[in-house]
């Protein structure tokens, strides 16, 4: 049997992060991204049966109880899981390699940055793929390389999270669309991707009314326009579990 990997680092590092993790959220840059992730799951999740794999303090899971017949989140991080139980949110801590239910127990799993932390990628997708049921779907995002973002990313340089701590203290994957899709199991088909921050060249735009305004129309236009969400930071793969 293979060893189980040491999660300690990644968990410790989103409990630090937890604290501050919600400061930017809920306006500009970051509510356009959440807005973008969260149209997916309404489009695939509506009166289903609902898993968020890496659910934070559960911005996203509030409207995927909202919408959903149920909603479950997962998390590593304890500080994060106490903010997700706050909202009456129903959430358990476990890892996307081991997750705590049976099999085709799902009808959507999502995950969103998230999978960019996780070493072990082909597992975890695996396991996401094991609970869903047979017609139901996957949402995985993973982190561009081929991306503004990312060059942003590289030109920025470390970004703090918390005291002592940078974003590039935690283990974090960029994948292109082929690898990205390589990691679907046999058993689970592609049906479409969705590009995320496809244009912005930084988030500081957003703090700009007219820019936020004419980025915001802009990304919405550009996140599955044929060519140009392949340039998303963010890389959204919808996947389909076939029916056995």
């Amino acid at each position: 049997m293979d060893p189980q990997p040491d999660f300690r680092p990644t968990q410790g590092y989103y409990d630090r992060f937890s604290a501050s993790y919600e400061r930017e959220r809920h306006r500009g840059y970051h509510r356009l991204i959440d807005d973008l992730e969260l149209d997916l799951v309404r489009r695939y999740g509506a009166g289903r049966d609902i898993l968020e794999a890496g659910c934070g303090t559960g911005l996203l899971l509030v409207e995927a109880t909202r919408v959903g017949r149920s909603a479950i989140g997962l998390d590593l991080s304890r500080g994060m899981l106490a903010r997700a139980r706050e909202r009456g949110l129903t959430v358990v801590q476990a890892s996307l390699t081991q997750l705590p239910l049976p099999d085709a127990s799902v009808d959507l799993a999502y995950s969103m940055k998230v999978l960019a932390h996780v070493l072990p990628i082909r597992q975890a997708v695996a396991e996401l793929a094991r609970v869903t049921r047979p017609g139901g779907h996957l949402l995985l995002e993973f982190y561009n390389p081929r991306s503004l973002r990312y060059l942003a990313k590289l030109v920025g340089g470390a970004a703090p999270i918390a005291e002592g701590t940078t974003d590039r203290d935690v283990y974090t994957r960029y994948d292109t669309i082929g690898e990205a899709r390589g990691y679907l199991p046999p058993d689970v088909e592609f049906v479409a991707m969705r590009g995320v921050r496809v244009v912005t060249p930084t988030s500081h735009v957003y703090r700009v009314p007219l820019l936020a305004n004419l980025f915001e129309r802009a990304e919405r236009l550009a996140c599955e326009l044929p060519g140009l969400r392949n340039f998303g930071g963010f890389l959204i793969v919808v996947g389909r579990k076939r029916m056995a």
